[in-house]
């Protein structure tokens, strides 16, 4: 039975590093799902208010980090495909590649260890000077759990570089086991803490034992080794922040800042003109399709260190094959999990169950099922040309971006959720699809020449 198993997940490309990484976000997707429970049955109506406005305020770190772990596992890759690890775990190869290797490591911890500080404080007093303003006579105990949160957020920014650069040298399936065991520890102690009565401390606390219990993991003794026989290299070839990884960097803080904006309008505009149920049902729907989509990223997530790494020995066949295989998988495994969303869906409403009502149904269901098809499409276009270490996508995402602002607010205010979700979709199809798809072919052929 298990060697069945394991043959159809080999038939549809799930190696053991993507098992892992489906198993830590299907945790994920499970604990959002059960963490609403919990929060309905241990807050009050106003320490709810104020455990979901940490989150919103928490997410604002993406201005800080602007994409750069993910860029530093690209770069990584790049520089480790000359070198490997012998018996002792010591690095072994051309003493460029090795100096600048070490070079990446350095900046990663200074360079984050500066940015984590200024998010630490940066969070306290936005967090101070709004929630003290907009309290007005609520009786919450928030002040503690928000340092607690704030500097379990900013711990949390350090050590995400480190970890990406353990996926960009090769140890993507450890990795994948480290946040693993994150997401557990931290899962199992949020309830834990609600049901002994935390409150909004449980979340707080949770999220700061969880980081730490990373710090643990990477501190163990190979993890450490591989680090120490990096760190310790000589820095005669570096890699330049602001030749190398900057213009590549902002291109991609533009497009994370303008997806940022994009999927976060729905829900405000709907909110003041279609009431709280249409928003929830946006939210709630919305939700759902992100945890599918980001379950089949996962077959093009974890390509990457491979990717990067063919692409500097120049080995474009293999590249190009691997790639398609992948999307093929991907694609296959998202319709699948969004036909059996929507089967769900429409069966709990002909039977007229409760829960469907919490969901979007008819038109806008379909439309944005398309869109996350689409996107899924666009996602791994942009991955791909990405491990280049360029950003041709920048222009698209920055217009795409406009253009949903503008549709949401406008189809929103004029014509409600059909007209917002169809504006939407829309916008999707001609810029992502035909727009993206140009720019995927035209690029792929020029660097590959």
């Amino acid at each position: 039975m298990i060697n069945r198993i394991k043959h159809i997940g080999i038939k549809i490309g799930i190696d053991r590093t993507i098992a892992i990484t489906l198993v830590t976000r299907l945790i994920q997707a499970t604990s959002g799902i059960l963490s609403i429970f919990f929060i309905a049955r241990y807050l009050s109506v106003y320490e709810q208010g104020f455990f979901y406005t940490f989150a919103s305020i928490i997410a604002i770190q993406v201005f800080f980090e602007l994409g750069l772990s993910s860029i530093i596992t690209q770069y990584a890759a790049h520089e480790f495909a000359h070198l490997e690890w012998d018996e002792e775990w010591n690095l072994v190869g051309d003493k460029y590649y090795k100096s600048r290797l070490a070079s990446l490591l350095w900046f990663c911890v200074k360079c984050f260890a500066i940015i984590s500080i200024v998010l630490f404080f940066s969070l306290l007093i936005i967090g101070f000077w709004f929630f003290s303003k907009y309290n007005a006579d609520i009786s919450v105990n928030w002040k503690n759990p928000w340092i607690i949160l704030c500097l379990a957020t900013s711990l949390n920014l350090f050590i995400d570089p480190i970890l990406a650069f353990f996926d960009g040298i090769g140890e993507i399936k450890d990795m994948s086991k480290v946040r693993l065991v994150q997401k557990l520890c931290n899962i199992i102690l949020l309830f834990t803490f609600f049901i002994l009565g935390f409150k909004l401390y449980a979340s707080a606390l949770a999220s700061l034992i969880a980081i730490l219990i990373n710090y643990f993991q990477i501190g163990s003794l190979k993890r450490f080794k591989f680090l120490k026989s990096i760190w310790k290299e000589k820095h005669e070839s570096i890699i330049n922040y602001y030749q190398e990884i900057f213009p590549f960097q902002w291109r991609i803080a533009l497009s994370w800042i303008s997806g940022y904006f994009i999927f976060q309008l729905f829900n405000p505009v709907l909110f003041a003109t279609e009431g709280a149920k249409v928003a929830g049902q946006m939210g709630i729907t919305l939700a759902a399709l992100n945890g599918i989509s980001t379950l089949s990223m996962s077959w093009i997530t974890t390509k990457i260190p491979m990717f990067s790494a063919l692409i500097a020995k120049k080995n474009y066949n293999e590249l190009d094959y691997v790639f398609d295989k992948t999307i093929k998988q991907l694609i296959g495994i998202n319709i699948l999990a969004i036909g059996g969303f929507v089967f769900f869906i429409y069966i709990s409403n002909y039977l007229n169950l409760n829960f469907a009502n919490r969901f979007l149904y008819s038109l806008p269901l379909i439309l944005l099922c398309l869109t996350v098809i689409a996107n899924q499409l666009v996602f791994s276009w942009a991955t791909y040309l990405r491990c280049h270490k360029k950003e041709p996508f920048l222009v698209l995402s920055i217009v795409t971006g406009i253009l949903c602002c503008i549709s949401t607010f406008f189809l929103g205010n004029n014509f409600g959720l059909n007209g917002m979700v169809i504006g939407y979709a829309t916008i999707t199809i001609m810029c992502g699809l035909v727009w993206g798809g140009f720019i995927f072919k035209r690029k792929k052929l020029e660097w590959h020449k």
